[in-house]
């Protein structure tokens, strides 16, 4: 069983960064792949960005590309999003996932909350 905590979120001004974390705990576990996901108001949860655990890998969705960086720290079990100029589009709340098999995510965070406004 693996438990995810996210944090990092907030109130940002357009062209404004954030950046998120999502710690990853449990027992017996291995990380295949972590990803960022994010669902708006009214809107299906997207893919935004994923790291392979082996080699650090990256893959950025065509909607953040640019602007979006995924890494890992894997001491620490934990996967940041930075984000950077941010717009009112990626206004959402914002959730990690693991995998563990590389088939499937497995488990999720509880999603933390990104408003870009002015």
């Amino acid at each position: 069983q693996v438990q995810l905590v996210e944090s990092g979120g907030g109130l940002v001004q357009p062209g404004g960064s954030l950046r998120l974390s999502c710690a990853a705990s449990g027992s017996n576990f291995s990380i295949y792949t972590m990803a960022w996901y994010r669902q708006a108001p009214g809107k299906e949860r997207k893919f935004v960005a994923r790291v392979k655990w082996s080699d650090g890998s990256t893959y950025v969705g065509d909607s953040v590309k640019g602007r979006f960086t995924i890494s890992r720290d894997n001491a620490k079990n934990t996967v940041y999003l930075q984000m950077n100029s941010l717009k009112p589009e990626d206004t959402a709340v914002y959730y990690c996932a693991v995998s563990l098999t590389g088939s499937q995510y497995d488990y999720w965070g509880q999603g933390t909350q990104v408003t870009v406004s002015s």
